[in-house]
């Protein structure tokens, strides 16, 4: 749910305030702008932008199904369920790569109930992480799977906007929050240097 809705005249003067929070050092102007360009591709064929959001489950052995994600989970600890948009099913790999080792066999990773889950009774029962905990993995999975976003040449700028990201755009706090949630990635290494997503997991306990 967007807390604040941007009018599309707005977006670019929002974009600048927000950026000019950023630090000069690091990654995370680059980061940024990539994002900001994402702009340009809003208009990319769905169904193709679907396909290579299945094919990244298959990269990580994520064992995709073509079903709805309410009859179950999207992730039910062994498979993926992919009738879902790609920018879900890109957040969902941003999951599967946060998710210590343990939480990667429970459905919805072990951190309660997402939005399409259809069997909310079980997956708050496999629930292992404490509210805060949890918050900070959605966080970081959310610039996780924006980042596969942009690495896969789609709109991640929407998922931006739709998770909040520019919220107080134009205050420090904003900013900062973006460079932190970055930072954390790198340290796990699920991003690179430059910001760009990796080909790993996690493979540290909770």
């Amino acid at each position: 749910m967007i807390l604040t809705e941007i009018a599309p005249a707005e977006l670019e003067a929002t974009l600048d305030r927000y950026a000019a929070c950023l630090p000069e050092a690091g990654a995370t102007r680059r980061v940024f702008a990539r994002i900001r360009a994402s702009l340009g591709a809003t208009d990319r064929d769905l169904s193709a932008m679907h396909r290579d959001a299945v094919a990244l489950t298959e990269c990580f052995g994520m064992r995709p199904i073509p079903e709805p994600p309410h009859i179950a989970f999207s992730w039910d600890g062994q498979a993926v369920r992919t009738e879902s948009e790609p920018a879900v099913l890109l957040h969902e790999v941003a999951h599967y790569q946060l998710a210590s080792p343990a939480r990667r066999a429970l459905p919805d990773f072990g951190l309660g109930a997402g939005p399409e889950t259809g069997r909310v009774e079980i997956a708050e029962a496999a629930r292992r992480l404490d509210w805060l905990a949890r918050e900070t993995e959605e966080q970081m999975a959310s610039l996780l799977g924006i980042l596969w976003e942009i690495e896969l040449g789609q709109p991640g700028i929407l998922a931006f906007q739709e998770q909040n990201w520019l919220e107080g755009a134009g205050r420090t706090g904003a900013a900062e929050f973006f460079c932190a949630t970055l930072t954390r990635l790198q340290d796990c290494g699920l991003a690179d240097e430059d910001g760009h997503p990796l080909y790993a997991l996690r493979v540290t306990p909770d």
